[in-house]
Parts: structure tokens; sequence; C-alpha cells
């Protein structure tokens, strides 16, 4: 596995590398015995010291977690245990995924803009209504999963919301936590 860790204003000694690689190869060793990558980056927010740490599958999926303590050992523990948790609890359905799946997750790309939030900023560049400023423009990924692979992906990274392409029919869908709760699931061709 490769590691890339890194520090954000933040001097990363060759002990906690270390440290980091053994312990993150250690968990994630315990569920999956093919990640391919692992992102762990140190940053300071206020007093605190938070530690975000994202490993990429073979699979294509993405496990993704984050800890924050006083103390950066102590915030990349927490953020390993989450990540220990998450994947505890999805291992079962990690090992079948990979089982079902001869080839990597398949991604599409897509384009993603960023509108401002204030919408004086808008300008009006016809009669139909506002059209937003575009303040950045950026290229985004989108994933071929079933639905019960998407919304374990949302889950395993944490994420509020994941739009992928749904393997079944090559449509567009969207899974989301709503605030009971729940996972809502979208999908326009359903319309019933």
């Amino acid at each position: 596995m490769r590691y890339q860790i890194s520090g954000k204003q933040i001097d990363i000694g060759e002990a906690l590398t270390q440290h980091v690689q053994n312990e993150l190869g250690e968990t994630i060793g315990k569920y999956s015995q093919r990640p391919t990558e692992a992102i762990v980056t140190f940053s300071k927010k206020a007093h605190m010291l938070v530690c975000d740490v994202l490993v990429h599958l073979s699979t294509g999926l993405t496990v993704q977690s984050k800890g924050d303590a006083a103390e950066i050992y102590a915030a990349f523990e927490e953020a390993r245990e989450r990540m220990d948790k998450q994947l505890r609890r999805y291992k079962r359905r990690l090992k079948d995924h990979h089982k079902d799946r001869s080839e990597p997750v398949e991604y599409g790309a897509a384009g993603m803009y960023v509108l401002p939030a204030d919408e004086d900023e808008w300008e009006s560049q016809d009669d139909t209504g506002l059209q937003p400023v575009i303040v950045a423009e950026m290229e985004s990924r989108v994933p071929t999963l079933s639905v019960g692979d998407a919304v374990m992906q949302m889950e395993l990274a944490g994420a509020p919301l994941l739009v992928f392409r749904n393997e079944k029919h090559g449509g567009v869908n969207v899974v989301h936590r709503r605030d009971d709760g729940n996972i809502g699931w979208i999908d326009p061709r359903n319309i019933r």
C-alpha cells in the first residue's frame, strides 16, 4: 500500500509517520486485503489537531474518517478507531462486493460547479430569470454502482449524499441521509 502522510502547516516527524503506517496497515489489513493508497493529512483547527484519513481500496471504494484531539497521536487514534468501526460494520459486505465484482468500480467524468451562496451576486442574463455566476468549475467522478453499494460507499466516505450511475439501467441516481436518520434514494426513472 502506498502512503501519503502530510501536515498542513505542521511538521510531521519520522516517528509519527512510522506509527501511522504501522497502525493503519494493521487496521485495514483486518478487513481488506488489497488497499491501494492511504492519504493521511494532519492540520490545526483552533486549539485542536485534526487528522483526516482517506483510503482507496482496490475495488474502487473509498473509506474516509476524521479525528480531532489536543494531541496529534490522539487525533490519529480517533480517526483510526472510526475507520475500524466503519470497516467492521461493513466487513461482510466489502468481502461480498469484492467477490461479485471482477473489475474495479467504473467512474465517469462529470462537471461540478460552485455557485455563490448569495442570490444578490447572481447576474440576470436573459428574460427567463436569474442565472448564477459560476465561482469555480471542477471535474468530479461519478461511480457506477448498485444501490446497496452506493449506500455503503456513502457511509464509508462519511458523506451526506452520493451521486452515482445505477448499474442496472445506467441512469443517474442519488442516495442521501435524511433528517430522520433513514437513507433516501432518488431514481428519476422510477416515477409512478
